[in-house]
C-alpha cells in the first residue's frame, strides 16, 4: 500500500474540520501504509487555526501550517503539496462538499495508469452565477492547460507526489496547481463523484473571485492575450489599408471626397494598427522575461503545529 498525504486548504471553516478529519481517517486508514492530513490555514478570520491545533494534538496524522496572510486557495495548496511526505497526494476542500468516501474511486483510477485523477461532480450544488463563473474558469483553464480534461478539473484531485518535481522551483504569487501539473504530465483522468450540498458555512468563492482567478490564469500562464493584441493590430492595419484603397479608388472614379479627412483617417488607422501589432510582438518577449525573472514569494508560513520534513 502507498503512503498518502491529504492536503486541505483551510479558510473560515472551523465547524467542518473535525468531521472532515474523522471521515478521512475512516476512509483512508486501510488504504494507506501511512496517512498524513496537512491542513493549511490561509489566514482564516474565524477559529479555524485553533481547531487545526486541537486536531493536531488529538490525531497523530494531522499536521497544520498557518500562512502569514491570505494568499489564495491554490497558493495554500502548493504550500501543503510541497510539505507532503506521502507517495500519493490527495487535495480536498474543507467544506465537506467533496465526500471523502469517494477518494477510493480516484485512487483506483490512479492505480490503473493515470498520473492525475480529478473527482468531477456528477452535478454541482452551486447557484446560477457560481456555476456560470465556474464554467468560464474551466474554459480559460483549458486554454492555459492545453488539455481536454480541463473541463473536468476539480479541487478534488489525486496525483503522484513525484509530479511536484516539475514545479519545485516555481516562485510566483499567481498559482494554478492544475496548470503546474501539466508541466509534469499529460496523463490526466477524471472520475464522476458525488457533490454534496454545503450544510456548514458559506462558500468563499464568489462570481467575482472566480472571474479574477480566470484572468490571473490567462495572463499568468498563457500568452494568448498578447497574441490577441497582435491579431487586433494586424486586423486594424488591414482595415486601414482597405480604407485607403477605398479613398484612392473613390477619388480616381468620382474625382473628389471630403478634403483631407478620409486620407487622414486611413493613415491614422494604419499606423495605430501597426503600433498595436508591434507592441504585441514586443509583449510576447516581455511576457517570457517577466515570468522568468519575477521572484515574488508564493506564500510565507507564520507557524506550524510541528516541524515539517
Amino acid at each position: 500500500m502507498p503512503t498518502i498525504s491529504v492536503v486541505v486548504p483551510v479558510f473560515n471553516s472551523e465547524h467542518s474540520l473535525t468531521p472532515l478529519v474523522e471521515r478521512l481517517k475512516t476512509v483512508l486508514t486501510n488504504r494507506a501504509a501511512s496517512l498524513e492530513i496537512i491542513m493549511v490555514n490561509d489566514a482564516s478570520r474565524d477559529g479555524s487555526w485553533a481547531v487545526v491545533e486541537k486536531l493536531a494534538r488529538e490525531h497523530a496524522e494531522v499536521r497544520g501550517i498557518s500562512l502569514l496572510r491570505n494568499y489564495g486557495q491554490h497558493n495554500a495548496l502548493l504550500c501543503g503539496i510541497r510539505a507532503a511526505t506521502g507517495e500519493i497526494i490527495v487535495t480536498i476542500d474543507d467544506d465537506l462538499q467533496h465526500p471523502p468516501e469517494e477518494i477510493p474511486l480516484l485512487l483506483d483510477r490512479l492505480a490503473a495508469g493515470a498520473d492525475v485523477v480529478y473527482g468531477t461532480p456528477q452535478r454541482e450544488s452551486h447557484g446560477l452565477f457560481r456555476d456560470l463563473a465556474s464554467q468560464i474558469t474551466k474554459i480559460v483553464l483549458q486554454e492555459a492547460m492545453g488539455a481536454e480534461v480541463a473541463r473536468d478539473v476539480s479541487a478534488f484531485r489525486v496525483f503522484h507526489a513525484q509530479l511536484r518535481e516539475a514545479f519545485a522551483t516555481y516562485s510566483n504569487p499567481s498559482v494554478s496547481v492544475d496548470v503546474l501539473l501539466t508541466w509534469a504530465t499529460t496523463r490526466f483522468a477524471a472520475v464522476r463523484v458525488r457533490h454534496e450540498p454545503r450544510t456548514i458555512g458559506v462558500s468563499n468563492y464568489t462570481f467575482r473571485k472566480l472571474l479574477r482567478h480566470a484572468l490571473n490564469m490567462m495572463t499568468g500562464f498563457s500568452t494568448r492575450p498578447l497574441q490577441l493584441a497582435s491579431l487586433i493590430g494586424f486586423g486594424f492595419t488591414l482595415f486601414g489599408m482597405a480604407v485607403l484603397v477605398y479613398v484612392i479608388g473613390r477619388y480616381l472614379i468620382e474625382g473628389g471626397s471630403v478634403p483631407g479627412f478620409p486620407f487622414l483617417a486611413s493613415v491614422i488607422a494604419i499606423f495605430s494598427g501597426a503600433q498595436l501589432f508591434a507592441l504585441g510582438i514586443i509583449g510576447e518577449y516581455l511576457a517570457r522575461m517577466h515570468l522568468r525573472m519575477m521572484d515574488r514569494p508564493t506564500y510565507a508560513v507564520r507557524e506550524q503545529t510541528r516541524p515539517l520534513s
